[in-house]
């Protein structure tokens, strides 16, 4: 059961993430899209990351999956 616990809630993260990309990407929704920057102009080195909030709704979405595959399991 552990493993299959855990790939349903790693799965649901996944999808869930990957989903939320790609509507931000395709509808220009800035805070659903991932943007990846990096300057090294010698050496004044910059980095600049996109939005983690897929992410989080994703490891929300993760966390409820588990728990109803657990529940519907017992």
């Amino acid at each position: 059961m552990k493993l299959k616990s855990f790939i349903v809630t790693f799965l649901s993260l996944v999808l869930t993430t990957v989903v939320l990309f790609l509507i931000g990407h395709l509808f220009s929704i800035p805070w659903l899209m991932f943007h990846h920057e990096y300057i090294d102009n010698a050496n004044g080195f910059i980095i600049s990351t996109g939005s983690f909030v897929p992410l989080i709704i994703g490891l929300v979405v993760s966390f409820f999956a588990e728990k109803i595959y657990v529940y519907k399991y017992r």
